[in-house]
């Protein structure tokens, strides 16, 4: 073990571990009955240093298991000349239990054990229970006491690992929860403003062409009116200027559509940079059926998570004659898709997704379908763990007069309709 990583404690164990190994052998060798015994011991305590100085048993298992080796052949020689050496199997033990896996070290122990007891059999000393039980007793503490440590220093390793994720998370999620506060204050924003400043300054742009219609040609009044109508008009266009520019990101540059088959692209979507107006999947006046399907080889959503099984393919599909929706329209309905197929990528290991935009008379209806294992959705709705996914979707189009339904049953895959009633006045 590297002496840099250890703590304090364990610099504490690893020294009363040196002088017990060193007073274990000055007592084997002042009590030995010969020279051979001495030299025995001395040899045995060299070796044992050796290991504590040299880098490489510190950092190779291997030079660290040949060490040990060497520590055992010259213990069984001391062992071989005098009784006195049985006492060094103590520190032996922890060193066989620290150094080799747990599959070789609780048989190394054991013959230690064994050794210890042979040696003192062998000597010709009188027998008594304490030459079997000092040894065995010695083995099942050092056994009990270095898997008790790894234990307890696996858990701390866990917990340590667990507090690390939790702070990462933590991190994470206050970051989320900031672009999410800001995203929602910007959609916020854009609603006060169209419903509030927008509506406002296009009613005082028809009062005032309905009031020039009044007015006879000749009114000195007349230029006045225009002059404010021309105001009235260019502020619009300016609230409307705003409401686009704090618009969610997916809608910043071109219309819904556009937005939705982005989000089937594979990998993240890439938005050009804002440009004045709108873009429209379909011109003025033109009913189109389009599909645009792409293949994911990692499944992956613009800005999602890897999907845990196959590989999607998400496919986008138009229907009916697009109009200019208001801006929290093109929010919700883009929120929903992109709420459902994260649900799709993360929970469904489906194969297949198809997202379709329908423009009816009086209505806008998008629908999520994919062919993934599905779930009940009444059991999900009563249970604690349905998370806020379908009713964050189910409160968005509630908010503006829609509805909201899923059908889903396990192994039938999910189909999420969502749909909004088209505002007074749209184009039809």
């Amino acid at each position: 073990m590297d002496p840099r990583s250890l703590t304090p404690a364990l610099r504490v164990v690893r020294l009363c571990l040196h002088l017990l190994m060193a007073g274990l052998l000055v007592l084997a060798a002042v009590r030995a009955d010969s020279a051979a015994g001495v030299a025995a011991a001395a040899v045995t305590g060299a070796v044992y240093a050796a290991g504590s100085l040299l880098p490489s048993v510190r950092t190779s298992r291997r030079a660290a298991g040949l060490w040990l080796a060497a520590l055992c052949a010259s213990w069984l020689v001391l062992l071989w000349l005098t009784p006195e050496g049985l006492w060094v199997a103590f520190p032996l033990y922890f060193l066989q239990l620290h150094l080799l896996p747990v599959r070789w070290s609780l048989p190394a122990v054991a013959l230690t054990a064994c050794a210890a007891i042979l040696s003192y059999v062998r000597h010709g000393d009188a027998l008594n229970p304490g030459v079997f039980i000092g040894p065995l007793l010695g083995a099942a503490v050092a056994v009990a006491t270095v898997l008790g440590y790894q234990a307890l220093y696996r858990e701390s390793e866990r917990r340590r690992r667990l507090i690390e994720e939790l702070l990462s998370t933590r991190a994470e999620l206050a970051a989320a929860e900031r672009h999410a506060g800001t995203l929602a204050e910007r959609e916020r924003l854009a609603r006060e403003i169209h419903d509030t400043l927008a509506q406002g300054l296009s009613s005082i742009q028809l009062l005032l062409r309905a009031a020039q219609r009044t007015l006879p040609p000749d009114s000195p009044a007349a230029g006045h009116v225009e002059r404010a109508r021309r105001a009235a008009q260019d502020n619009l266009a300016e609230a409307r200027r705003f409401v686009r520019a704090l618009a969610p990101p997916g809608l910043e540059h071109g219309s819904l559509a556009a937005a939705l088959e982005r989000l089937c692209e594979p990998g993240p979507a890439r938005l050009p940079e804002e440009k004045p107006g709108r873009l429209s999947a379909a011109g003025p006046g033109q009913a189109s059926t389009t599909g645009r399907e792409q293949t994911s080889t990692t499944g992956r959503g613009p800005a999602e998570e890897p999907a845990p099984g196959r590989p999607l393919r998400a496919r986008f599909t138009l229907s009916g004659t697009p109009v200019e929706l208001p801006t929290p329209y093109e929010v919700a309905l883009l929120r929903i898709a992109q709420s459902a197929l994260a649900n799709t990528v993360r929970h469904a290991d489906a194969s297949r997704a198809e997202i379709t935009l329908s423009f009816m008379d009086a209505s806008v209806t998008l629908d999520v379908v994919d062919d993934g294992r599905g779930f009940d959705p009444a059991r999900l709705s009563s249970s604690a763990e349905g998370g806020f996914g379908l009713p964050a979707m189910r409160s968005r189009a509630r908010s503006l007069g829609g509805t909201f339904t899923v059908e889903s049953a396990p192994g039938q895959g999910t189909a999420v309709a969502v749909s909004l009633p088209l505002p007074a006045g749209a184009p039809s």
